[in-house]
């Protein structure tokens, strides 16, 4: 098993016969992910640092596994440099990989050769498995598809299988049939849409990383809204298809410039008809400064919702996505 802090080359990973497991989601779906961030905490962490970066910390300590993990050291979190050192402290196995800031290409080729050859697999046996993702791959353009133009899938349901699709959770084979299984089961549904009162719901975008809440996506539909895109998540999943594997990952916007990914959410608003974005940042992250960017440059109305630790969503910020909500609703 090689742990993963989050998205990169899986490709790579399991074309070398190991199994790839994305911590962030092996730590925030554990049923003992309080114990996670207390043992970090036990050990020094403080507590004015990121509840992800604890948690993953947590989630090798305590459970022994997995004995190797990768770090993306650019492109991602600031602090992933340190959790890496301190793993290394834990016996653990790490392996750090760079997305260029700027995404050159000659860069990216570089760091997926080295880790190519790291895991010692030919091209051959990488183009393999991507070939068997791709097929995957397709199928969550499709689930996509079905929440924003059909209206079929709830937010949730989005989220849960594309940020899945940075790992496949674990077992390619699996996940497909899993996905299978609910593209056939949203066929036989009524398409959803109507809002509180008999109104059209409100039509939001998330964007931001993942959120360490539970609730979130239930408390927006109960509010009479849904959320029918997911920006990092989408980019999990790989939504541009074409090219080899360096073009795939060049495409991928998260780990480059902001400018790239303002761009992807803003085609994205005007595709499909948008009618607000809800900004998730993490407390004690410096991706949240990218909300300077995101405010000026996004074409829709945007409310910036902040959080720290696991479990429900708080009263405060519950009561903010409510107003921003109702204000939108308005406008329907």
């Amino acid at each position: 098993m090689v742990g993963m802090t989050t998205t990169i080359p899986v490709e790579i990973i399991l074309a070398s016969g190991q199994k790839p497991l994305d911590l962030n989601n092996f730590f925030i779906s554990h049923p003992q992910r309080d114990g996670f961030l207390e043992r970090a905490e036990h050990d020094g962490f403080p507590n004015s640092s990121c509840a992800w970066i604890k948690g993953i910390y947590g989630a090798v300590a305590l459970t022994n596994e997995p004995r190797m993990v990768v770090g993306v050291v650019q492109g991602d979190c600031s602090a992933t440099h340190v959790l890496l050192e301190v793993l290394e402290l834990l016996g653990i196995e790490t392996y750090p990989f760079s997305f260029p800031y700027r995404g050159e290409r000659q860069e990216l080729e570089r760091e997926i050769e080295k880790m190519r050859e790291a895991f010692g697999v030919a091209w051959e046996e990488i183009e393999e498995v991507r070939s068997q993702l791709g097929g995957i791959r397709a199928k969550l353009r499709v689930l996509d598809e079905l929440t924003w133009k059909e209206n079929l899938v709830t937010g949730l349901e989005n989220h849960y299988f594309l940020v899945s699709a940075s790992d496949m959770r674990g077992d390619p084979v699996d996940f497909e049939r899993e996905l299978d299984s609910l593209l056939e089961l949203v066929k036989k549904r009524e398409p959803l849409g109507e809002g509180r009162r008999g109104k059209r719901e409100v039509r939001v975008g998330y964007v931001g990383v993942p959120p360490i809440v539970d609730d979130l996506y239930e408390i927006i539909e109960s509010m009479g809204a849904r959320v029918v895109f997911n920006e990092v998540q989408r980019q999990f999943s790989m939504p541009e298809d074409g090219g080899g594997l360096v073009d795939q990952y060049l495409r991928y916007t998260y780990p480059y410039s902001l400018v790239g990914r303002v761009r992807d959410i803003n085609r994205e608003v005007e595709r499909r008809h948008l009618d607000g974005i809800i900004h998730y940042v993490q407390s004690f992250c410096h991706r949240n400064m990218e909300d300077v960017v995101f405010k000026r440059e996004m074409g829709c109305p945007f409310l910036t919702l902040e959080c720290d630790r696991p479990g429900s969503l708080e009263a405060g910020a519950r009561l903010r996505l409510e107003n921003f909500i109702q204000v939108l609703s308005e406008n329907v």
